[in-house]
């Protein structure tokens, strides 16, 4: 290996492979001493070369390996051979042992003090292998991202000691409070560490919910990651009323109430980005459970392919926001993107000639040009109340964030009726529920089929992992499901499971939808009080795409799997 003969220079090397000249070299160098960063970084800032052109240059000039850390899974005695601050310090991750030597992923092989640095603390001969940067980082953050956390736990244990561990157990207020409090002060102290560790690790690994549950001897960790909730770890039972005490002094709430529910929430900065984190706190039998909802409106996506909608149903959708008046619903059950929906409709809408106000418990995302209000019911600010006063607004269009009781339902009908548009969202399984719905909540069926033009039903249903996809031959259980004849040879796909997807075989996920535009066959059934039966077999007859099919089609596109086809889409036997 050229290593082991010559050191060469990270310049040296780029000019011998023709991607810079001498000259830029002498002005990268000049701007490097200015900035204080690496030769590398100046340069892709120069706009001069790509990290791509970098560790390609590297591997033929160096004969070193290039390694993508996404597709393979590192043993953990390997991850121990190197110190976590050691790893860390350098932005490196070792992978493997061949023939006495350590291979470590490096995004800098020409980095010779990093280089010596993990031989000493490795006690053995050290191989780099090339890896782009941002690999290292979520590698690490994939694998060490617990080790804080757990590092934290077991400081906590041993600075507190037996007597204060039984009183927070047992939910001392006093002695719990005043540690909590101290904390604030030093955020290098456990409890800190260990929460700032947790929140950071789930808004890396893309989480929507953070689960923190005291049990009778530990507490319990998970995240929701995909839609499916994730053991992270577990730490003693101990931790847990000061774990909560944090949280609700981050949330201020009433830190002393242990008896009934309480809800908050927390503004918090992860790298650039602002996070609004959603705190649920509820009684259990062992403790105060916590679910942090995670709210990141820098990775809200406004777009309605992007979205998932396609073919005749972006043709409904492009029509159902055109009308100048009635009432569209979107509906499917919590954490199905149904206000991300709605918000990817006002970012259409949004013109200068529209007044556009909005009523939402919370706001999630600020809109340029949209006047949005946020319920407060503390206050006397309920939906029901802040539509009455958005009406004598002069709007064109409202949206409101979710129509849950029989005032508010009436209130938007009315609204509908005389010349607005309105969105909002409702709780039930699919389009055709959404209207007997509707009629649950003593709303007049007339009043309904004069006033609603359409019901969007959606889903969030989990992506194969690119990583570790494999194709395989359907059976004919798969094939019955798919619609697809016994006869017929099917290929499908599915996910294998790697360190990218933490084994689940799936990674990301897309929307399905089903569009239930109404016409005069819809009102005629609506006016005759038709069940939700009636009303789908309808507009399946008028061409409608279920869920199961949107779910299908994902499938068949090699999207997703028959899995989540069964878990997502309600399929009937």
């Amino acid at each position: 290996m050229a290593l082991k003969t010559e050191r060469k220079r990270l310049g040296e090397i780029l000019i011998a492979g023709g991607l810079i000249t001498p000259q830029q070299l002498e002005e990268a160098l000049t701007a490097q001493k200015s900035l204080g960063l690496r030769l590398g970084e100046v340069l892709i800032n120069q706009g001069l070369v790509t990290e791509e052109n970098i560790l390609h240059t590297m591997q033929r000039q160096l004969g070193l390996t290039t390694i993508d850390l996404s597709r393979i899974v590192v043993q953990e005695k390997i991850l121990n051979l190197l110190p976590e601050s050691v790893i860390r310090k350098y932005n490196v991750v070792p992978v493997d042992l061949a023939n006495g030597a350590l291979m470590v992923a490096m995004n800098d092989p020409t980095d010779y003090y990093a280089l010596d640095d993990l031989r000493l603390a490795a006690g053995m001969i050290v191989r780099p292998v090339l890896a782009k940067a941002v690999d290292i980082s979520r590698a690490i953050d994939r694998y060490y991202g617990k080790s804080e956390a757990a590092k934290a736990a077991r400081d906590f244990v041993r600075q507190t000691g037996m007597s204060q561990v039984a009183a927070a157990s047992q939910g001392d207020v006093a002695t719990v409070n005043s540690f909590v409090r101290a904390e604030e002060e030093d955020e290098a102290t456990p409890i800190i560490r260990f929460l700032n560790t947790i929140i950071e690790n789930a808004v890396s690994n893309v989480t929507s919910d953070i689960h923190i549950e005291p049990m009778e001897e530990e507490m319990r960790v998970r995240f929701r990651i995909d839609g499916v909730l994730r053991e992270i770890m577990r730490v003693p039972n101990n931790m847990a009323a000061p774990v909560v005490s944090r949280i609700k002094i981050m949330a201020n709430l009433n830190i002393a109430e242990k008896r009934l529910p309480q809800d908050g929430r927390i503004a918090y900065m992860v790298g650039n980005r602002f996070i609004d984190l959603r705190v649920s706190i509820m009684p259990t039998m062992y403790g105060e459970k916590v679910v942090m909802r995670i709210l990141d409106k820098s990775a809200v996506v406004l777009d309605k392919e992007a979205l998932g909608i396609e073919g005749h149903d972006l043709e409904l959708f492009d029509d159902l926001i055109s009308k100048a008046y009635g009432i569209i619903l979107v509906t499917g059950p919590t954490g199905s993107g149904k206000t991300t929906t709605l918000y990817t409709m006002l970012n259409q809408l949004n013109t200068e000639e529209k007044n556009i106000i909005t009523l939402e418990d919370p706001v999630e995302y600020n809109f340029q040009g949209v006047n949005q209000t946020q319920v407060n019911t503390k206050a006397g600010l309920t939906f029901a109340n802040g539509l009455r006063s958005i009406l004598r607004q002069d709007p064109d269009i409202i949206m409101v964030g979710e129509m849950r009781d029989n005032e508010t339902a009436e209130i938007a009908i009315r609204a509908a009726l005389t010349g607005h548009l309105v969105l909002s969202t409702i709780h039930t399984n699919d389009a055709a529920s959404a209207i007997t719905r509707l009629v649950d909540m003593d709303i007049e069926p007339f009043l309904i089929s004069a006033s609603l033009i359409g019901v969007v039903s959606q889903r969030l249903i989990r992506k194969i992992c690119p990583n570790c996809v494999k194709e395989y031959q359907a059976n004919n259980n798969e094939k019955r499901l798919l619609g697809i004849p016994e006869y017929e040879n099917l290929t499908l796909k599915k996910g294998m499971g790697c360190n990218a997807c933490h084994g689940s075989g799936y990674k990301g996920r897309i929307a399905i939808f089903e569009f239930m535009s109404l016409q005069a066959g819809h009102r005629q059934l609506i006016d005759n009080r038709a069940t939700a039966d009636e009303l789908r077999e309808y507009a399946v007859s008028q061409s409608m795409n279920t869920l199961q099919k949107a779910a299908a089609t994902k499938v068949l596109a090699g999207i997703s799997t028959v899995d989540e086809l069964l878990r997502v889409a309600f399929v009937d036997e």
